[in-house]
Order: structure tokens, then sequence, then C-alpha cells
């Protein structure tokens, strides 16, 4: 029964090479998208940080830092 499975008909090899091909492909964008994303926000917050009390105002009354902000502030929860 399972060796019908991992063989699949003698199909089995280019079956499971795809599906790990794909499976590692997913993995490592996930990876590499997820780092990106933490350096983005490290940057965003730095210059955040720097801006003066006029120019914070002003930053979060838009929509997008808003979201940033938010995004930030629940990755350290």
């Amino acid at each position: 029964m399972i060796n019908e499975i991992i063989s699949m008909n003698g199909y089995g090899l280019y079956v499971w090479s795809a599906f790990s091909f794909t499976l590692i492909s997913f993995g490592s964008l996930f990876l590499l998208t997820k780092l990106q994303l933490l350096k983005e926000q490290k940057k965003f917050v730095y210059k955040f940080g720097s801006l003066s009390t006029k120019k914070i105002r002003a930053a979060k009354k838009q929509y997008i830092n808003k979201e940033i902000l938010l995004g930030t502030l629940n990755s350290k929860i």
C-alpha cells in the first residue's frame, strides 16, 4: 500500500521531486519575504523616530503609516 503511494506507478520520482522543489521554493520565498519585511520595518521605525513632532502627527494621519506601525507593534508582542 505505502509502496504504491510512493512509486505512483513509476511516476513517483517525478511527482515527489516536483513536490519537494515546490515546497522548498515556497519556504525560501516566505523566509526571504519575512526577512525583507523586518528590514523595511526597522528602517521605517528608525526614520519615523527621527522626525519632528509636527511631522510625526502628519505621518500618523496617513493610512499606510498606521498599518506599518501596527505591524511593528504586533510583531513585538
